[in-house]
C-alpha cells in the first residue's frame, strides 16, 4: 500500500496539521489541486478513537449565502446568512462543531470568493471548527484569509493550474418548475445576484428557505418546502403550479403564513405553540397569545394571561384551563369557561409553589396531571396519586408532551438531542423513541383518530412526526430555524418560525 505522503502532494503536511491541538484553526492549502477531495474520500478509520469527521464542502459556483448553509448543514446548525452562522456558532453548542474539519476546495471557482473568505476567516476564528480551504496565493481571496492566524500546506510546485472561475448555467428563475429541478447551487447564486427582481415571489420564498431547498432529495421535496415559504403576495399562477410539482411529496401543505401575508395575516414570530380542540396557542416573543383556527389559521384574538414577559411553554389541560410556563421556569394558570373541580385547583397551586423554588424548563397537561422537566434532565409528573420522577436525559429538559391515551404516557426532549417515552410509575422505555446529534427544541404529543402522535422539533432544522403504535415516521425541513411544533387533533404537523407558521396534512394512499 502507497504510504499517504505518496498519495498526494502536501498530504503529509495536512494530516499533521489535523493532529495537532495547537495549530491555528485554518489552513490554507496552496499548489495541491484534488487534495481536499482526496481527503474528504480517505476520512479517519482508526477504530475505538474519536476522531474528528471531515466535511467536505466545494465550493465551485457558490455565493455566500449558499456557502453559508451548506456548512451550517454539515455543522447541524441552521443559519440565514453568513452572519447569522457565524452569530449561531459563537453562542450556540451544535454537537457537531467540534468533531468537524470543513474541507472546501475551489474557492477561486466561487461565485463570491472574496465574501466566502471573509466567512472563512471569521469562522476559523471562533476557535470552535477547523477550516481547511484551497486557495490560490494573490489572489484577492487568498489575502483575506492570510488575515487570520493560519497554517499553510503548499504541495509540489509546477502542479496543474485550479479550476477557473465557475459561472453556473442558470434556469429560468421565474420558472417554479424550472427551479425546483435545476441545481440548487446555481438557482441560489442566480438569486443572490438578481436582487432587483423577485421573480413573482420565488425569490424571496427561495431565500427563506433556502437551507433546505439546498438539501432537498428531489425536486418534489423543493416544490414543497417552496410553497411552504411562499408569501401570499407571490404571482398567484405558482401556488398551483408548485402544488403539482409536490404531488409526489409525502406531506400536502394545507397553509402557510409567512411574513408580510395580509390575507389572513401572519401571526408574528412562535415561541410556543399548543393545541385545545380546532384552535391554534402561539406564543409569540413577547409574551402575547393568539388564537388562530387549526383548519385555517384566521385569527380567533388572544389568551388573556397572567404572564409578563415570554411565554416558553403552554399545556391546555382537558377541562379548558391553559397553564403557561413564563422564562423564568414558574408556572401560571389561566382558567377556563367552566369551574375548575377543586382537586385539579389544589393540584395545580401545589405545582406552581414547587416551581416558584425549583423553576420548569418544559411543561405539559392532561387530565389530573402535570409533567414538567427540569435542568438536570428529570421530568417529574404531578399527579392525583402522588409524585412520579425520573431522569431521562443527560443535560437540560427542553420540551415534555403527554397522551391522555388507554395507556396514557409522557414524551420529553432534551438537550441530549433524544426523545424518551414514559408512562409515569412505570420504568422509561430504555431505547429512544427518537434521537439526533442537535438538542431538541420543541415536542407536543396527542391523540388522534390514528392513534397517538409526537411531534419533534431539533435544532438543526428537522421536524418529525411520529405515529407510534405502527412505528411511522415523516420528516420535514422548512429551512429556517425551528421554534415550535404541535400536532392538531386530526393528526397534522404544524410548525412554528419566526417568519412563518406552517400546517402539512400526512398523505395517504
Amino acid at each position: 500500500m502507497p504510504s499517504v505522503r505518496a498519495e498526494r502532494p502536501g498530504a503529509s503536511a495536512l494530516l499533521g496539521w489535523l493532529t495537532d491541538p495547537e495549530a491555528p484553526r485554518l489552513c490554507l492549502v496552496t499548489e495541491a489541486p484534488g487534495l481536499l477531495d482526496w481527503l474528504a474520500a480517505h476520512g479517519p478509520r482508526a477504530a475505538g478513537r474519536r476522531r474528528a469527521a471531515r466535511a467536505l464542502v466545494p465550493l465551485a459556483g457558490q455565493s455566500a449565502l449558499g456557502t453559508a448553509w451548506a456548512v451550517a448543514g454539515r455543522l447541524g446548525a441552521v443559519a440565514t446568512s453568513p452572519a447569522d452562522l457565524v452569530r449561531v456558532l459563537a453562542t450556540t453548542e451544535t454537537g457537531r462543531t467540534s468533531r468537524t474539519v470543513l474541507l472546501l476546495p475551489g474557492l477561486d471557482a466561487a461565485a463570491e470568493p472574496v465574501r466566502i473568505a471573509e466567512l472563512l476567516r471569521d469562522l476559523a476564528t471562533l476557535g470552535r471548527v477547523r477550516v481547511v480551504v484551497e486557495a490560490r496565493p494573490g489572489s484577492p481571496e487568498h489575502a483575506v484569509l492570510a488575515t487570520a492566524p493560519a497554517a499553510v500546506v503548499d504541495g509540489e510546485q509546477g502542479t496543474e493550474p485550479g479550476p477557473a472561475a465557475v459561472e453556473p448555467g442558470l434556469p429560468d428563475l421565474s420558472d417554479p418548475l424550472a427551479v425546483c429541478a435545476a441545481d440548487p447551487v446555481a438557482v441560489t447564486t442566480g438569486y443572490v445576484r438578481d436582487a432587483a427582481d423577485q421573480h413573482g415571489g420565488l425569490r424571496p420564498a427561495w431565500l427563506r428557505a433556502g437551507q433546505a431547498l439546498c438539501t432537498a432529495r428531489t425536486p418534489a421535496d423543493r416544490a414543497l418546502a417552496l410553497l411552504a415559504a411562499l408569501g401570499d403576495g407571490a404571482d398567484p399562477r405558482l401556488r398551483p403550479a408548485l402544488e403539482e410539482a409536490a404531488a409526489t411529496a409525502p406531506w400536502r401543505l394545507r397553509w402557510s403564513r409567512v411574513a408580510g401575508d395580509v390575507a389572513p395575516p401572519w401571526p408574528g414570530p412562535v415561541a410556543a405553540l399548543a393545541v385545545q380542540g380546532g384552535t391554534l396557542l402561539a406564543a409569540d416573543l413577547g409574551g402575547a397569545v393568539r388564537l388562530l383556527g387549526a383548519a385555517d389559521a384566521r385569527p380567533h384574538g388572544q389568551l388573556d394571561h397572567p404572564v409578563t414577559g415570554r411565554v416558553t411553554a403552554l399545556a391546555p389541560a382537558p377541562d379548558g384551563t391553559v397553564l403557561l410556563l413564563d422564562e423564568r421556569g414558574r408556572l401560571h394558570t389561566v382558567r377556563g369557561r367552566e369551574p375548575r373541580p377543586p382537586y385539579l385547583q389544589r393540584l395545580t397551586e401545589a405545582v406552581a409553589a414547587t416551581l416558584t423554588r425549583h423553576p420548569g424548563t418544559a411543561l405539559a397537561a392532561i387530565s389530573g396531571s402535570v409533567v414538567v422537566g427540569d435542568r438536570l434532565g428529570s421530568v417529574h409528573a404531578f399527579g392525583l396519586t402522588g409524585l412520579h420522577q425520573a431522569a431521562l436525559h443527560s443535560g437540560r429538559v427542553t420540551a415534555v408532551g403527554a397522551v391522555e391515551s388507554e395507556t396514557p404516557f409522557v414524551c420529553s426532549g432534551g438537550a441530549d438531542g433524544t426523545v424518551r417515552r414514559w408512562t409515569p410509575g412505570r420504568e422509561p422505555d430504555p431505547a429512544p423513541l427518537a434521537e439526533r446529534p442537535s438538542p431538541v427544541v420543541s415536542l407536543h404529543a396527542a391523540e388522534t383518530p390514528y392513534g397517538p402522535f409526537v411531534a419533534v422539533a431539533w435544532a438543526d432544522g428537522t421536524a418529525e412526526l411520529h405515529q407510534t403504535e405502527t412505528g411511522e415516521r415523516r420528516s420535514f425541513r422548512p429551512g429556517p430555524p425551528l421554534r415550535a411544533v404541535a400536532v392538531t387533533p386530526d393528526g397534522a404537523l404544524v410548525l412554528g418560525l419566526d417568519e412563518a407558521l406552517v400546517r402539512l396534512d400526512r398523505r395517504t394512499g
